[in-house]
């Protein structure tokens, strides 16, 4: 068989072609695994298209032409029904950066910013301070950061506290966090509709499991009423975390992505770190 300049063309656009599909599936399963809505229509379509089959063998008449009328006109009243969740998923995709955005960190730098979040977040629980803390990663924030008050300062625990203070007027917003700064606060995210919520937590806890169900961000809670930690994550919300566990949380979740260009002696001090904790 005779390779030629053309055959070779036909199957880098065939693999590239596969690949795009393959990439637009993997988007898809992970949108509607962050979404308790979605989760809920991918079932009933998979639900449907099941007893569609099985109305076929069977040679169930009636509702096989029950079902192919819900297929036919399906789609029309899911893109009506569900255009919330749908916008959402496209702001996503707009707002994600295949390489990523954020600033990577150093390990000095994450020790660091780890450290003043862990202090404000103690001074917080034992005052009775209600917090809300975001650090962006991936996904841009800058929707959210461009409708609330810039602040562009260092990251410190004093800082923190000042903010979520109860006569500071920004109190009841969230705090976004790029790299080691704080970048804006008073910040207002979407709250979340899951049915697996605690019916006794409040706003700030719906808002961190809302805004970590639609992106990437690592979110922080402290309870006004209770002073108890939270750390909402990939559409997961941790009740009741001990310091230790919010610390560490960090650490495993700030790490850089591990690819063969990072700097090894940067890891063996990183793991130095984390033995000493």
């Amino acid at each position: 068989m005779v390779i030629t300049a053309t055959t070779v063309i036909t199957i880098i656009k065939k693999i590239i072609d596969i690949s795009i599909v393959w990439l637009m599936v993997y988007i898809l399963l992970k949108s509607i695994r962050n979404s308790v809505k979605l989760t809920l229509l991918f079932k009933g379509v998979v639900i449907i298209v099941f007893l569609k089959v099985i109305s076929d063998i069977c040679g169930f008449t009636t509702v096989g032409v029950l079902l192919e009328y819900i297929i036919m006109y399906g789609p029309l009243a899911l893109i009506v029904i569900f255009q919330p969740e749908i916008r959402n998923i496209l702001e996503q995709l707009g707002r994600s950066q295949l390489l990523g955005r954020h600033k990577t960190l150093t390990v000095d730098e994450r020790e660091h910013l780890v450290y003043e979040i862990i202090q404000a977040m103690d001074y917080l629980r034992k005052n009775r301070i209600g917090a809300l803390m975001v650090i962006e990663r991936d996904v841009s924030l800058g929707n959210y950061i461009d409708k609330a008050k810039k602040v562009y300062a260092d990251l410190t625990s004093d800082l923190l506290g000042a903010i979520f203070y109860e006569g500071n007027p920004l109190h009841d917003g969230g705090v976004i966090i790029q790299g080691d700064r704080i970048t804006c606060a008073g910040a207002v995210f979407p709250t979340s509709s899951s049915t697996k919520i605690n019916k006794h937590v409040g706003t700030r806890h719906r808002a961190a499991l809302g805004l970590a169900e639609e992106t990437d961000a690592i979110c922080l809670v402290v309870s006004e009423e209770t002073g108890r930690l939270s750390v909402a994550i990939k559409g997961e919300l941790y009740y009741n975390l001990s310091l230790d566990d919010v610390r560490m949380m960090l650490i495993d979740e700030l790490k850089p992505k591990t690819n063969s260009t990072y700097d090894q002696e940067e890891l063996e001090e990183e793991e130095l770190y984390e033995e000493d904790i």
